[in-house]
C-alpha cells in the first residue's frame, strides 16, 4: 500500500522518532509503514489521520 507518511511528517520537520513518540509505536514501526514493508492497523492509521487532521484516504493509498 502506498502512503505520504514521509511527505507528511517532513512538512512538519518531524523525524521517525518525533512521529513514533507522538503515535506510541516504535520508530522502526514509522520506517516499516513509510518503506510499505507493513501496513498499519485501522486503529493506527485512524491515528495518524487524526494526528495529521486528514483522512485515511489521504495517507494511504491501494497500489492498484
Amino acid at each position: 500500500m502506498k502512503n505520504r507518511l514521509r511527505v507528511l511528517r517532513a512538512e512538519r520537520e518531524w523525524s521517525q522518532a518525533d512521529l513514533a513518540e507522538r503515535l506510541e509505536v516504535s520508530r522502526q514501526s514509522v520506517n516499516a509503514i513509510e518503506t510499505g514493508k507493513y501496513d498499519p492497523s485501522l486503529p493506527l492509521a485512524f491515528r495518524l489521520g487524526k494526528l495529521f487532521g486528514i483522512a485515511i484516504e489521504d495517507i494511504f493509498q491501494d497500489e492498484q
